[in-house]
């Protein structure tokens, strides 16, 4: 009887960016939930090793012309991400950055008749029924390249995570403000 070939299997091609995008938004997920932000620098693998030569048996077998993300730890306290953000600047090393921030979304409704009072209206909406908790990590390149993923908790699996370039503009904006 003639084996029959198996078929292959499409595998979608994924820009540099979006393979180091989704390889931190694992890393991230991987922690669990409920976490202060997290800010990544990103540079080539190349680069990297050219700077940084003790990085080779982390890197051994990654792709040269590849991403990778630095993590930023010891970020300063701040009382919102807009403030944070405008503090950062990046050397010409750096190639681009990523932010990992979690949010609480809601129903446009959810947002008519809400106290004046930021902190109160803050703890309504995040007792609103209809709320959703995300994970967003925006990661953006000197060039202008850019992606978003977005994870929702009720659906926590890698594989129910949302990709695109537009899902959130005004951090995309304010992240590639920072590499200016």
């Amino acid at each position: 009887m003639p084996s029959e070939d198996p078929i292959p299997v499409a595998k979608p091609v994924l820009s540099p960016l979006a393979e180091c995008a989704i390889d931190t938004e694992r890393h991230v997920a991987a922690a669990g939930w409920d976490q202060a932000p997290r800010l990544f620098a990103i540079a080539r693998n190349e680069d990297l090793l050219q700077r940084e030569p003790g990085l080779a048996g982390q890197l051994r077998g990654a792709d040269p012309s590849a991403y990778s993300t630095i993590e930023q730890e010891g970020l300063p306290q701040t009382s919102n991400i807009e403030s944070l953000l405008r503090q950062l600047a990046w050397p010409p090393e750096v190639d681009g950055v990523a932010l990992a921030i979690e949010r609480i979304v809601v129903p446009p409704e959810a947002e008519q008749g809400l106290p004046d009072n930021p902190t109160e209206a803050t703890d309504v909406l995040a007792a609103h029924p209809d709320r959703a908790d995300v994970r967003l990590l925006v990661a953006v390149l000197r060039d202008g390249d850019s992606i978003c993923l977005l994870r929702q908790r009720a659906h926590d699996a890698d594989d129910k995570v949302a990709v695109g370039k537009d899902i959130a503009p005004g951090l995309v904006h304010a992240l590639r403000v920072t590499l200016e």
